[in-house]
C-alpha cells in the first residue's frame, strides 16, 4: 500500500518498514495531477462552468552534493531577458530530456484535463551518475500572475512516485491548504541519496513567483 505523505515526511524509496527491497527503481515516475476548481455562484452551480484553463508545469532540478545545479545549460536571451534554458540539469517544458537520457518529461499538459497524472517526469534513479545527489521537483502555474491564477484555486493537486512495475510508492496531496492562496509556484518534493538508498521527502514550499527560474537562483 502506498504511503500518503504529510508535509516534511520522508520515506525510503527502496525499502519498506522491514528494510526489504520491494520497489523496482530502474525507472521511477513522478506524477503530477490537478483539477481546476469549478466557478462558484448560482450560474456556476447550474452550468458547472470551469474557470479559465490552468497550465501547471512539472520541473526537475538535478543537484550535486552541495545542493547546487552545476550545469544550468545553454541560454537564449531576447531584449536582455533570459527566455530559455536547455541541455542542462533543469528538466522542463522547453528542455524535456536531461542530457544523460535518464530523466525526462513525458509531455506538457496545459489544462489539467483527464484523470490521473497530468504531467510526468521519468527518472532512472539506479542509472543516474553519482554526481547527482538530489532531484528537486517544482510545479509552477504558467503565467499565473498575468492570469490572476494561484494554487488556492486548484483542487486535487498531488505528486506521487511510482516504480517501474507501476506500483505507487507514495503520494503527497496539497488539497485544501489555505497557505497556497496567492502562490503560483511550489517546491513539491525531492528525491535524494542517503547511505546508498534513495529517499523521497514531501516539501510543499510555496512561492509567489510563477517563474521557476526565480526558485532556481536558490540552487545556483
Amino acid at each position: 500500500m502506498a504511503i500518503n505523505l504529510q508535509k516534511g515526511q520522508t520515506i525510503n524509496l527502496r525499502k519498506n518498514d522491514r528494510g526489504e527491497s520491494i520497489y523496482d527503481l530502474s525507472k521511477v515516475t513522478i506524477g503530477l495531477g490537478w483539477d481546476v476548481r469549478k466557478q462558484g455562484g448560482f450560474f456556476g452551480k447550474i452550468f458547472g462552468k470551469e474557470a479559465a484553463e490552468y497550465d501547471l508545469d512539472a520541473i526537475a532540478f538535478l543537484l550535486d552534493a552541495n545542493g547546487k545545479v552545476v550545469n544550468k545549460g545553454k541560454s537564449i536571451t531576447s531584449n536582455g531577458r533570459q527566455i530559455r534554458l536547455y541541455q542542462g540539469d533543469v528538466v522542463y517544458f522547453n528542455s524535456m530530456q536531461h542530457p544523460s537520457g535518464h530523466v525526462w518529461l513525458t509531455g506538457d499538459n496545459r489544462t489539467g484535463a483527464g484523470d490521473g497524472d497530468d504531467e510526468q517526469i521519468i527518472v532512472k534513479l539506479d542509472q543516474l551518475d553519482e554526481k547527482y545527489q538530489k532531484i528537486v521537483f517544482i510545479v509552477s502555474i504558467y503565467q499565473g500572475t498575468k492570469n490572476n491564477q494561484h494554487f488556492g484555486m486548484i483542487e486535487n493537486a498531488f505528486i506521487r512516485a511510482i516504480d517501474a512495475k507501476g506500483k505507487e510508492i507514495t503520494k503527497f496531496s496539497l488539497s485544501g491548504d489555505a497557505s497556497m492562496n496567492g502562490k503560483c509556484s511550489m517546491v513539491f518534493a525531492e528525491a535524494y541519496r542517503h547511505n546508498g538508498d534513495w529517499k523521497f521527502r514531501a516539501i510543499g514550499e510555496p512561492h509567489t513567483t510563477d517563474n521557476f527560474v526565480d526558485i532556481l537562483k536558490k540552487y545556483s
